[in-house]
């Protein structure tokens, strides 16, 4: 295994005795499947059952969607004071510090992400659920009082009404709390389809939001897959608005299904993101970061950082320094502590990832490291080693595509015309990195790099108060920050004749 470091089984004893029951959310009650469907997770690290979920189909789908529009039209919670909201969401945010053990152990079982990632990922979500509080408190329209002496402008914002969230597996908890505070805080209904791999920590949710005291019907919760219930929320008419994290494959038939009805549509998409490295940059500190972009969540990530495009000046010195590197980064047990990259979601996928690889070294591309399945002692080979691929061109698969696994391609340039040209080259445009002691340099990169997120010197900050989206195909919309908020509201004209009325206009 290449002197990798390996992390093998260690913490068996706290594997779950039983599967976690999973059910619906609608209405405020909890529910089985009409049909008593369910479907079985095991995780990928350790082979063993973690949830059993109640599995929707579309009745669970229409019957989530018309508590969620009830709920809306009653106005408890869409015309209730922001203060009121804002209590609520600081109160599950206080449980979710409560329950974080708990969340992080069934996202490591149902992911396979390493416990001390999960750990982190609660705690920042209990900070969404606290700056949406914030926002919900903030919130607020225009008037326009100089449009004569008899007229008043108000410009209102209201909440769209029923929203359909649909998110991934790679960050379940994380990800639908980008989404659900933003919502619940501009007074929106929703109902939330987590994905079919990793239902489990939406479900806790659910309890908790119970717990908190939202309304029955405020928050839905249907567990399936995106055929029937995926489709279902993407073109019943009763669906204001459709939110959407996953594949730009997906997110492009979302799009469409919702056409027909004009729904509007938010999407967080792939990311093919370049780190640029110019010859001046601390080589140390980029290697250091490029390691962390592109290991983090074993590569399973939006923002992974997985193409680096470095000087060809540097290249050869940069490149040895991410294999030292990487051969340091603990691979393994995701239940150890010390481990920080875990298992590849499914076989399919770690077969998918291995596909780039094999394709990338056909078409002459070298493997510099990795290249193959890690059989981790104790758990099986549902993992892959930390990989890194040189002499790679500009058209291979492996430079433009998503490869979604813990696989790093380096390309090389020559000025800084050609570096613009190799990062814009995808047709996503999430985020980008430059790396530079210049200023200037760095400015110029973040105008001329097609991005929604562009990171100087540094890799995959976040805060909650900054908007996070991006170009291209990458999606559509913006999550965290005000903008995030304002997803979720429609903004309305309301003009006010006062005191004299304007002439007859019919004589």
């Amino acid at each position: 295994m290449q002197d990798l470091t390996v992390i093998p089984a260690s913490n068996t004893a706290a594997l779950p005795a039983e599967p976690m029951t999973l059910r619906h959310w609608i209405g405020g009650a909890w529910r089985d499947s009409a049909d008593g469907a369910t479907s079985e997770r095991r995780s990928p690290a350790h082979g063993v059952p973690v949830s059993i979920a109640a599995k929707g189909a579309r009745a669970e789908a229409e019957a989530a969607i018309a508590a969620a529009r009830a709920a809306f039209d009653a106005g408890e919670w869409s015309r209730a004071s922001g203060k009121d909201r804002a209590t609520l969401l600081l109160r599950v945010a206080d449980l979710i510090d409560r329950d974080q053990q708990a969340i992080a152990r069934q996202e490591v079982l149902e992911s396979g992400k390493p416990i001390s990632q999960a750990l982190a990922e609660s705690e920042g979500a209990a900070d969404l659920w606290r700056y949406a509080a914030a926002l919900a408190r903030t919130m607020h329209g225009d008037s326009h009082n100089s449009l004569g002496p008899d007229m008043l402008g108000l410009v209102l914002k209201e909440p769209i009404g029923v929203v359909s969230l649909i998110t991934p597996w790679n960050f379940p908890f994380l990800i639908v709390s980008q989404k659900l505070p933003f919502a619940l805080a501009a007074g929106c209904t929703a109902v939330v389809k987590p994905s079919e791999l990793t239902p489990g920590t939406t479900v806790m949710l659910g309890r908790i939001l119970e717990e908190a005291g939202l309304p029955g019907g405020v928050c839905n919760i249907v567990l399936g897959y995106g055929d029937p219930v995926g489709e279902t929320l993407s073109t019943d008419p009763r669906i204001d608005m459709v939110s959407f994290t996953g594949s730009t494959g997906v997110g492009k038939r979302i799009t469409a299904a919702a056409s027909a009805t004009l729904k509007k549509v938010s999407l967080e998409l792939g990311g093919k993101n370049p780190q640029v490295i110019f010859p001046d940059a601390d080589l140390d500190q980029a290697a250091d970061a490029i390691a962390f972009g592109v290991y983090f969540n074993a590569g399973e990530c939006c923002n992974s950082g997985s193409r680096i495009i470095v000087h060809e000046d540097v290249a050869e010195a940069l490149t040895e320094k991410v294999v030292a590197l990487s051969r340091r980064v603990p691979f393994g047990d995701p239940l150890d502590a010390r481990t920080q990259v875990g298992a590849i979601i499914s076989p399919e996928h770690l077969a998918k990832i291995d596909g780039y690889v094999r394709g990338a070294v056909a078409a002459g591309a070298r493997v510099a490291l990795g290249g193959a399945a890690l059989d981790v002692g104790g758990l099986g080979a549902q993992f892959y080693q930390p990989t890194i691929v040189t002499a790679v061109r500009p058209e291979m698969p492996i430079a433009t595509e998503e490869v979604f696994g813990p696989v790093l391609s380096v390309l090389t340039f020559r000025d800084f015309d050609e570096a613009i040209a190799l990062a814009n080259g995808a047709t996503y445009g999430l985020s980008a990195g430059v790396w530079s002691r210049d200023v200037s340099t760095c400015l110029d990169f973040a105008r001329r790099v097609q991005a929604g997120t562009v990171w100087t010197n540094t890799w995959m900050d976040g805060f909650a108060e900054l908007p996070f989206g991006g170009f291209k195909e990458s999606g559509q919309g913006r999550e965290l920050g005000r903008y995030g908020l304002e997803e979720f509201l429609e903004v309305k004209t309301v003009q006010m004749r006062i005191g004299r009325t304007r002439g007859a206009w019919v004589a």
